[in-house]
């Protein structure tokens, strides 16, 4: 069962205990002098591009106009890509426990690319190239837990429901509920074979039928390097706590995670997810997300 609940905890997320001196936000890992480009910005016309073929997408059926009208909600698509790279502190805290994960994290919004520094040691680092896992740290145990899955994982659970504009997300209409009092409109996600490292897994989205706003995610973890002949944890409901605006984008301040019940409903309460620091970068050394000099590829 603790095997069980340590796995669980690489899924995700929930609220956590709120240090009584909070480390400053890393900005670089040398003292070396180093070019700042605008390569967090991409050009308008891309963006212009992609928005479009989102719409007309999700314009297409029932479950995507909530995605759609969720990502207006939110601070609109085309404002999620114009701001640059995501920046944010995310700390992950299993109440059983076991293993916290707290980092500071930029991520590539349009291509994936993910860069983290521990909140406890500024010098350790892991990353995401968009092709290569790399790890650099003077202590083997500064990351006692699977880097590469998760370079990317936090973002997908901060990003939603932006995440979804892309080919290989499929979208499900399911029957709306009553969540603390409001009625949600629910959508399943699923996608397809060969999308991401764990294509299996699900998410089930709840959004206030009224203001649209996410507020609540569902999902499994299915990550084949934990579950190499099929499988995946028991679902997971994670609570969307309070919210922040940072450059017209609305955030969660924090998440709390629970196993679902049988009803569909939050069980019990299992991991703690304190979510701050979060801004936009346009602008970020012209290597920021390449492997550093000392790196260890992980394979």
């Amino acid at each position: 069962m603790k095997i069980a609940i340590q796995l669980l905890t690489l899924c995700l997320l929930t609220m956590v205990y709120a240090c009584k001196e909070q480390p400053k936000k890393p900005e670089t890992d040398s003292k070396k002098e180093t070019e700042v480009t605008n390569n967090a910005m991409v050009p308008e016309a891309w963006i212009t591009t992609r928005v479009k073929k989102a719409k007309n997408r999700l314009a297409a059926t029932d479950a995507g106009n909530i995605i759609w009208n969720a990502m207006e909600a939110h601070g609109g698509l085309e404002n999620w890509y114009a701001n640059g790279a995501l920046s944010f502190r995310f700390d992950y805290k299993p109440l059983d426990g076991s293993t916290q994960r707290d980092s500071y994290q930029t991520i590539d919004t349009w291509s994936n690319r993910a860069r983290h520094t521990s909140a406890t040691d500024s010098t350790a680092h892991f990353g995401w190239t968009g092709e290569t896992a790399w790890v650099k740290a003077q202590d083997s145990t500064a990351f006692a837990y699977d880097t590469k899955f998760w370079a990317l994982t936090p973002y997908y659970f901060l990003a939603q429901p932006f995440v979804l504009d892309g080919e290989g997300v499929n979208l499900e209409l399911l029957p709306q509920v009553t969540y603390k009092n409001k009625m949600n409109d629910l959508v399943k996600i699923t996608f397809d074979k060969g999308t991401g490292d764990a294509p299996d897994d699900y998410y089930i989205l709840h959004f206030d039928a009224d203001t649209h706003l996410l507020q609540a995610i569902r999902y499994i973890v299915s990550y084949p390097e934990y579950f190499k002949d099929g499988g995946h944890l028991p679902e997971k409901f994670m609570e969307v706590i309070g919210s922040r605006t940072v450059d017209g984008i609305v955030f969660p301040t924090a998440y709390k995670t629970h196993w679902t019940t049988d009803k569909g409903e939050p069980g019990e309460y299992i991991t703690q997810i304190d979510i701050s620091d979060v801004s936009f970068e346009g602008k970020l050394e012209d290597d920021f997300f390449g492997v550093p000099e000392g790196a260890k590829i992980i394979e």
